[in-house]
């Protein structure tokens, strides 16, 4: 059964002893443990396809502004944990936007926890614009089809596969594993994450090291290359309110204080301002590593390096870094008037703004500069850039992961553009990397599924992410 707690408070659970009969000696050997049980069988397989297809038909749309209702979705993980034996938590802030987490016991109760968190909700779909129904979770030759399929309830459903199995196969990993999937993670987070990170703190306590969304996916590169990319960095969030404030009057007057063109000025300046380059510790490993798979000599580090003749020569897998050098501001929404012949006094914008890290400073002073003085602009809201090394054992136990199921893939460090509930879990001292591994065929847009239409993940991607993060986190 699970345990639920709703609107704050301290709920806890504590390592335990797990469910009866666990044995405290299995090691990983490929997903095999010393006493030669298979942990990955056809089981684990087919219950990451089921519970992608199960979980894609429970309709967590996001809209935002508190729109959303994760409970549906939370139960149907907490009782695929209880059949187990692992005791759910089910936490609230807000009524409906439910939150669950697990400790899974490791074999060293001393040893430093990893958190392993995935998000529940997703962002709206239109289901005219599919091709299948993103709400049918339905499996079409080989390819579960659906919003969520890959941001991330495809992530949510390994997680679940891998610890029943365990369960079954009766092992436990080397330490601590905590489980967490939150709500909101495409808004604000803070019912979600941020709730967790700051009124249950004690549920990630020895938690230093954590895993989610958005790494360790097949890039396919120039020449049939297959790079990993493994998430080490995030640009930090900025999202900006602009406010234009003049004097409303008849449409047929001229109006030297007209708010809509001053917004509209400031808009301009800032969609066409090209913020100078910035490369972080984690972007010029990015390029350095990228280059040398593909046979490229370059000093990130020299002095007046040409960044663009660089990204040329890294073709395709260019994208994996060109979003990540610099800051940016991309205005998204406006807001004025409400009849055409009336000039409002007031016009409104929004602009996706992202740091890098180290970058605040920076965007603050030039979105001074760019508003003008007739436009005011203030935080919407605001995360911090996140940066993770890239020469720690546990990028290498990664790495080692995915290359024992892809010996010829190449895993390489990457910075998301974007970013993931790691920011909010950042602020328990929790060191965040983007790995969720599918090998994915050639063609297949990865990042293009992230909030796209037709939406999906082959079959046999699921089955390689299982055998991933089994092996990973039997290994950690």
């Amino acid at each position: 059964m699970a345990a639920e707690e709703t609107h704050g408070g301290d709920g806890g659970q504590g390592p335990g002893s797990g469910p009866p009969g666990v044995r405290t000696d299995g090691i990983d050997r490929g997903g095999i443990d010393r006493d030669g049980v298979e942990r990955i069988d056809e089981r684990a397989l087919a219950e990451v396809v089921s519970f992608t297809s199960d979980l894609i038909r429970i309709d967590t749309t996001n809209r935002g502004g508190g729109d959303c209702r994760e409970r549906p979705a939370a139960e149907y993980v907490a009782q695929r944990l209880a059949e187990v034996g692992i005791e759910p938590v089910l936490l609230e802030r807000d009524p409906g936007r439910t939150n669950v987490v697990a400790r899974v016991p490791g074999r060293d109760g001393g040893a430093e926890a990893l958190l392993v968190h995935g998000h529940l909700d997703v962002v709206p779909a239109e289901p005219a614009d599919w091709t299948v129904h993103p709400f049918s979770g339905e499996v079409r030759d080989g390819v579960v089809w659906g919003r969520g399929a890959i941001d991330m309830k495809n992530m949510d459903a390994m997680v679940l596969a891998v610890v029943r199995a365990w369960a079954r196969a009766g092992v436990r990993p080397p330490r601590d594993i905590v489980l967490a999937f939150t709500a909101d993670e495409e808004d604000s987070g803070v019912p979600g994450a941020g709730f967790l990170a700051d009124e249950h703190a004690v549920l990630f306590e020895g938690c230093t090291t954590g895993i989610s969304e958005s790494g360790g996916y097949t890039f396919h590169a120039d020449g049939g290359l297959r790079l990993y990319p493994v998430g080490a960095g995030e640009r930090g969030s900025a999202w900006v309110k602009l406010t234009a404030r003049g004097t409303a009057g008849h449409g047929s007057k001229i109006n030297p204080r007209n708010a809509v063109v001053n917004l509209s000025a400031a808009i301009a300046r800032i969609g066409e301002y090209r913020w100078p380059v910035r490369l972080t510790p984690t972007v010029r490993a990015a390029l350095r590593e990228i280059a040398a798979v593909q046979g490229i000599s370059v000093d990130v580090d020299a002095p007046g390096l040409d960044l663009d003749e660089l990204l040329g020569k890294l073709g395709k897998a260019a994208a994996l870094v060109a979003a990540t050098v610099r800051n940016s501001a991309n205005p998204t929404m406006l807001d004025a008037g409400y009849k055409v012949n009336v000039i409002p006094g007031v016009a409104v914008g929004f602009v996706d703004g992202r740091t890098v890290p180290g970058g605040a400073e920076e965007f603050r002073t030039t979105m001074d500069r760019l508003t003008g003085p007739d436009v005011e602009w203030e935080h919407y809201h605001g995360e911090v850039a996140l940066q993770a090394p890239v020469d720690a054992p546990v990028f290498e136990r990664m790495r080692a992961a995915i290359e024992a199921f892809d010996p010829e893939g190449h895993v390489v460090p990457f910075c998301m553009s974007g970013g993931t509930d790691a920011k909010q879990f950042s602020r328990l001292g929790i060191v965040g990397y983007g790995f969720s591994p599918v090998r994915l065929p050639a063609g297949f847009d990865y990042q293009a599924m992230f909030h796209g239409v037709d939406e999906r993940v082959p079959v046999e991607a699921l089955h390689f992410g299982v055998r991933v993060l089994d092996h990973f986190l039997m290994s950690t």
